[in-house]
């Protein structure tokens, strides 16, 4: 046996780490399918504990079809009967949404159980409440997968990059204005008919508004804030309004012209919805905006579900991550990760850092 080298213990000897999954759509389905799949790996990722699916709450049982659950899964129409059930570990939130989501997710954080969920919307409106009551109970909150999707930029930003003094973030964080400007662009499309074609192909919210008027970047980038400033906004605090060309007026890209996104791409320019954040004078200063990107800007590579993300401060520099933002299986790579990490003992998606400042008032979804 090599010095140092600690061997897996047998897993028929280890404590299985028992998980109940809220929601079986895209990404929940993606989740359970590799929870059953891949257990062994994800065991030998976990040091050896077995992440076990004890319990799926699903109102529509159609979408148990295909999912071979072993026998003893609880399934429960009720998903609030999961979160209180004593045989649980960690709560798995991927409802979406502020109501019942929110509920479930403080009755289970204030139980003491641990809880991933990729609820961008929750935590970008309670999240101070949210850490405050974690913090409280000591159970954990991970929501790596409410950010980019399968591309671990929240970890990066609390854990390796902890010693980073970050002065600005900028990012494309939202594919489906990647795809709509693409099909102006390349397509010869107008607004409406790329609006309505994302629509078609199923990747716009159903209220199409939260991507096209900055909603939903809006909320990934008040959860950048808190790990990379250390302070929690409000989504209101973000600014979506286009104050110049492109989509001068208007909400996100809602005004940008297909004149507009074809004009720059004569001037070796790409239009992108970009979310921004950046300390100034000790304020926080944040935005959603279309913005003109010379075709060697890092952010202009953000076509379809790739995400790009740009970290400046010192002494780094600047630091570039990218990788897919959506989608059911890299996002659901991303809620497996903080499980596994969960198993392994660790603690909160805010790891090590100080509790927030800024807006840590009670919010009610």
């Amino acid at each position: 046996m090599l010095a140092g080298y600690d061997p897996l213990p047998d897993r028929a000897a280890v404590t299985a780490y028992r998980v109940a999954l809220l929601g079986l759509g895209t990404v929940g389905r993606a989740v359970a399918q590799r929870l059953l799949d891949d257990a062994d790996a994800l065991a030998d990722r976990a040091g050896g504990r077995r992440l076990e699916l004890v319990a799926v709450a699903v109102r529509n049982p159609g979408r148990l079809e295909g999912l071979e659950l072993p026998a003893g899964t609880l399934v429960a129409a009720d998903p609030a009967s999961l979160v209180d059930n004593a045989d649980v570990d960690a709560v798995v939130e991927l409802m979406g949404g502020l109501q019942p989501a929110g509920s479930l997710v403080r009755a289970a954080l204030a139980a003491g159980k641990a809880v991933v969920t990729a609820n961008k919307a929750l935590l970008a409106d309670a999240g101070p409440e949210l850490e405050a009551l974690a913090r409280r109970t000591e159970a954990p909150l991970r929501f790596e997968a409410a950010v980019a999707g399968g591309t671990p930029v929240l970890s990066v930003l609390a854990e390796d990059l902890v010693a980073m003094r970050v002065q600005r973030i900028r990012g494309v964080v939202n594919g489906t204005t990647n795809w709509i400007l693409d099909a102006m662009e390349h397509e010869g499309m107008s607004a409406a008919e790329a609006l309505a074609a994302a629509q078609a192909a199923g990747y716009t919210e159903a209220d199409p508004t939260l991507d096209t008027e900055g909603h939903d970047a809006a909320q990934k980038l008040v959860i950048l804030g808190r790990l990379a400033f250390g302070r929690w906004i409000r989504p209101e605090a973000v600014d979506r309004m286009a104050a110049e060309p492109p989509g001068q007026g208007g909400a996100g890209i809602s005004q940008v012209s297909a004149q507009e996104v074809r004009s720059a791409a004569r001037h070796g320019q790409r239009v992108r919805l970009v979310a921004q954040i950046a300390s100034a004078d000790g304020a926080l200063e944040a935005s959603v905006t279309p913005r003109f990107l010379a075709h060697d800007d890092p952010l202009a590579a953000a076509k379809g579900i790739t995400n790009v993300i740009e970290i400046e401060g010192s002494p780094h520099g600047r630091v570039v991550i990218s990788g897919p933002g959506a989608g059911g299986p890299a996002t659901a790579a991303a809620v497996l990760s903080d499980l596994v990490r969960l198993a392994q003992g660790a603690g909160s998606t805010w790891a090590g850092l100080p509790p927030a400042t800024g807006d840590a008032g009670a919010i009610t979804a």
